[in-house]
């Protein structure tokens, strides 16, 4: 069976800044059986985090197919930033292509707050994504479809604090429970004013601090949707985004490519 068949069980994993979780998922993005973790090894070089992905798999249910949400920022299965791994030791990684000959399976990997996001959405409008953690993770999703990663926990939201320093685990400890609810308070108004989001998810471990009442638009997720989420990271939808649409973009682009220079060289010849 081909990797996007209905059939198949999922092997998902959520890396996360201080624990990765797994679990193996039937056809319709159910469980299997309960989800295991490991805290995420203290230097979380990609030889550590693939030893610890191994451990988990060995504790599950045997397998298809293998989705990954990781904690940075993923471009055709390879890693370009890990701002809580460890960017410089992760920079340009094949995650995908290893972890495949590794395990022996098919391998998609995709952000964390994306997969997320998968997990949740309703697929009506403009729905923001955040995920409260070790850093922040964001994902923006218009009428179902993933739109272009925004790694908005980098970004600078107070005095040169990014949302990663601004909101983060280590601010929630350093701050305090009171403090880093009128901080999130702060950021939710910020990020409605930079996306106009119809609806707001707020995911992660840490979303289980607040301590507000949350706008009508805003809502709490599972943080269980960042393993449940990868079901759908075969959905067919998103074919091109893993690159199984590549030939034909490639295609069409090597061929406007070559009428570009047809054209360039019909002009050089033109007399002036």
């Amino acid at each position: 069976m081909k990797p996007g068949s209905k059939d198949l069980a999922t092997l998902a994993i959520d890396i996360g800044g201080s624990q990765i979780k797994a679990a193996v998922l039937d056809p319709s993005g159910r469980m299997i059986v309960p989800e295991v973790r490991l805290r995420t090894p203290s230097h979380a070089t990609p030889s550590a985090m693939l030893r610890a992905i191994r451990d988990l798999a060995g504790q599950l249910p045997s397998f298809d197919r293998i989705s990954v949400g990781f904690p940075g920022y993923v471009a055709n299965g390879r890693v370009v930033t890990a701002p809580n791994l460890g960017t410089a030791a992760w920079r340009d990684f094949p995650l995908a292509e290893t972890l495949g000959k590794n395990l022996g399976k098919p391998v998609r990997v995709l952000n964390d707050a994306d997969v997320q996001g998968l997990g949740v959405i309703k697929g009506r409008g403009l729905e923001c994504v955040l995920t409260l953690g070790t850093g922040v993770g964001s994902a923006l999703f218009k009428s179902g479809m993933l739109l272009p990663h925004l790694e908005l926990g980098q970004h600078p939201i107070h005095k040169h604090n990014t949302y990663d320093q601004y909101l983060g685990s280590a601010a929630l400890a350093k701050k305090g429970i009171t403090k880093w609810n009128r901080r999130l308070q702060r950021a939710i108004g910020i990020v409605h004013t930079l996306v106009n989001y119809d609806r707001l998810y707020l995911g992660g471990g840490n979303a289980a601090a607040i301590r507000f009442e949350l706008p009508e638009d805003v809502k709490i997720v599972p943080n269980s949707a960042g393993v449940t989420g990868g079901i759908r990271l075969w959905d067919a939808a998103l074919d091109e985004v893993f690159g199984d649409g590549e030939p034909m973009r490639s295609s069409r682009f090597q061929s406007a490519r070559s009428e570009e220079a047809t054209n360039g060289r019909r002009r050089r010849l033109l007399p002036a």
